[in-house]
């Protein structure tokens, strides 16, 4: 307990772990303060991404970061779920889609690329397992070929057939769930030796929790996400029309950098220590989960908790941005060693699209 209490004090971050249940009390005190809510919970979710981040390192020590990294990119990606599954049960397909799609040019772009920032100006150079990044690469444009088809589909047809698109959107999920179930059992058991560090880690003096206070941690913490999450989702619309961002914007990337924060502060971190196949797997991992998992997972879920059946036809903006990151996150990763200008890179091509849809977004039907 007082190495807690210690630690607490040596963390300024995590002080702000008051505001965790100040934003899940204030729902029910002060429940029209959309905009005073919206801004509770965020700060309530840095802190939480904190203990996240270090629980996540303390079990990673000890599993390997392979293991690591789909743990990290598992929990955190269950801000994203809890935000889809509330905007999906009301119906709100727009958000649904745009957060889908923010949340893998998020981490593909913004997440690596501050990766590889933060890595590359403590170290000149830094190096990875590119075998790991190809694959996830691949995964990644494979899935953003599946959104392609009923896109196009759709905007081939002068009167796009809603039933087909919908049958072949749930085929298509049915496809991504057994192809990305059958990569966890490629990369963790039958090919787990291609997946091994490339480097040797750096800043391993600093002490980790035990193992079990790591798993206690992210348990208690993931339960937290989750209730400061259902804030999150009640406020985002009413305080974005308040604080003038449109709903593109904040699906695409206001919703994407709150539910990736969690990931973000374990990526960032592990950059820092020269782990970057740590950050590379959270960064890439947590994509392909979202694309290859959470993404077909919702449409099928939206035939019993939908108003109606989701499918996978994004806007145009959408699948171009997600092919541009995919392809970015390909060049990026395909050396096997990154340094600081690459996460500058990146990063730059984030800001382009983040950008342009704060000032233009784009026409969409929900």
């Amino acid at each position: 307990m007082s190495d807690a209490l210690d630690h607490f004090r040596r963390t300024p971050i995590l002080w702000l772990i008051v505001f965790v249940p100040i934003a899940i009390v204030g729902e029910h005190i002060w429940p029209n303060a959309h905009t005073l809510l919206f801004l509770l919970s965020v700060a309530a979710i840095v802190p939480l991404a904190a203990l996240l981040s270090q629980a996540t390192e303390a079990v990673a020590s000890r599993t390997g970061d392979t293991v690591g990294a789909l743990l990290n990119a598992t929990l955190g990606n269950l801000t994203e779920l809890v935000i889809a599954l509330m905007a999906l049960a009301a119906g709100q397909y727009l958000l649904v889609k745009a957060s889908i799609a923010g949340a893998i040019v998020t981490n593909t772009l913004f997440m690596l690329g501050g990766s590889f920032l933060l890595g590359g100006l403590k170290f000149h150079l830094q190096e990875f397992n590119r075998v790991n990044a190809r694959f996830l690469s691949s995964l990644l444009f494979m899935a953003t070929i599946a959104v392609l088809v009923p896109s196009l589909i759709g905007a081939a047809d002068g009167q796009p057939q809603a039933a087909f698109t919908q049958q072949l959107s749930a085929g298509l999920s049915v496809v991504l769930i057994i192809a990305y179930g059958l990569w966890m059992l490629f990369s963790l058991k039958t090919h787990s030796e291609l997946f091994a560090s490339a480097a040797s880690e750096h800043g391993g003096d600093e002490p980790h929790w035990p193992l079990s206070v790591g798993i206690v941690v992210l348990l208690v913490v993931t339960v937290l996400v989750a209730l400061v999450s259902e804030v999150f989702v009640s406020s985002v619309q009413v305080a974005a029309e308040e604080l003038g961002m449109t709903p593109a914007f904040v699906g695409f990337v206001v919703v994407a950098l709150v539910g990736a924060a969690a990931e973000m502060a374990t990526a960032f971190s592990a950059a820092r220590k020269d782990r970057l196949d740590l950050s590379v797997g959270i960064a890439l991992g947590s994509a392909v989960q979202i694309a290859l998992f959470v993404a077909p997972l919702l449409v099928l879920l939206s035939y019993v908790l939908g108003p109606q059946p989701m499918d996978l036809q994004f806007w145009p903006g959408a699948i171009v941005m997600m092919l541009v990151s995919t392809m970015a996150a390909t060049l990026l990763s395909n050396g096997g060693r990154s340094a600081w200008y690459m996460g500058v890179l990146a990063l730059t091509v984030y800001v382009i699209f983040g950008m342009t849809l704060f000032l233009l977004p784009p026409q969409v039907q929900p």
